[in-house]
């Protein structure tokens, strides 16, 4: 959940997760709908498929594997993942490198171009063979409170004696920064259909973005505008690769296989903040209306 996730958003939503699944196997048992919908809000869904997939294939092996490598081969679970779970949770000796550990050994060692596997290299170098996983944890937090992007705490850290990026004068400039590439934007239209005091809902496409989850129906979303002088609204959001406008158009009849959804029970439909921002807009213009 904290992958691209807030720890101040994460923490009440995984109380509550633990809570109603409290084992790998109670998750593994939940059907895919139920724990969608319970990600609801939280983003980056491909991640709620991949827990769904992981906690099955860890029923079904009978428990956790507890090396990096066998780690590595369960669903959405990658290098850095595995590593971090083996040295924290079973001592294995594995270089675990995330963003600010990446920063941390780029500066330590004065390399303006932080390369992956040169970097694995260098802090598995490091590691002490007792206790890796407090080691990677310190080193996870050393980059996220002291040897920050921008205005880094060197008077601070305990590894300034030996760190070529503070004796550079200039610790800010390792490693390189990468230029990010302007998102794209793209268009779409979502149909309000409403009729007695419910909604239509359909479920999108269990691959793909959004997948799996509850949504209104509408149309594929493209570069190219579909701006309708009759839309309701308009939801503007930000994915990881691109921007969306999504208009909110009503519409009379059912678009694709799906069902209705009393208005009053819409925050039990699970659907992802877009959707749920455009059910908002349509919503509040109800009660204007009124």
């Amino acid at each position: 959940m904290l992958q691209q996730t807030t720890v101040a958003t994460v923490q009440p939503r995984f109380e509550r997760f633990v809570h109603r699944w409290p084992t790998v196997e109670a998750l593994a048992a939940a059907s895919d709908e139920e724990i969608l919908s319970e990600w609801a809000g939280l983003g980056y869904y491909a991640r709620a498929r991949n827990l769904i997939a992981c906690a099955r294939e860890i029923a079904r092996r009978g428990g956790f594997p507890r090396s990096a490598a066998e780690l590595a081969e369960l669903p959405g679970i990658g290098a850095y993942t595995s590593r971090a779970i083996a040295a924290i949770a079973f001592r294995e000796k594995a270089a675990a490198v995330d963003t600010n550990v990446e920063r941390v050994i780029a500066r330590l060692h004065g390399r303006k171009k932080a390369v992956r596997p040169e970097i694995e290299r260098l802090l598995f170098d490091l590691m002490p063979s007792e206790h890796p996983g407090d080691f990677v944890q310190a080193m996870m937090d050393l980059g996220a409170t002291i040897c920050r992007p921008r205005a880094p705490r060197c008077s601070e850290c305990p590894l300034r004696g030996d760190c070529a990026a503070f004796a550079s004068g200039a610790p800010e400039t390792y490693p390189e920064r990468h230029t990010r590439r302007a998102r794209p934007h793209r268009y779409g239209i979502a149909w309000w259909i409403e009729r007695r005091g419910e909604v239509w809902l359909v479920r999108r496409p269990a691959r793909g973005l959004l997948g799996g989850m509850a949504a209104l129906p509408g149309t594929d979303w493209t570069e190219a505008s579909s701006l309708r002088p009759n839309a309701i609204g308009t939801v503007r959001h930000l994915f990881t690769h691109f921007s969306l406008d999504l208009q909110l158009v009503a519409r009379a009849e059912p678009e694709g296989d799906g069902w209705w959804q009393p208005l009053d029970r819409l925050d039990e439909a699970g659907m992802p903040t877009l959707y749920r921002r455009a059910a908002e807009i349509a919503l509040r213009g109800q009660k204007h209306a009124a």
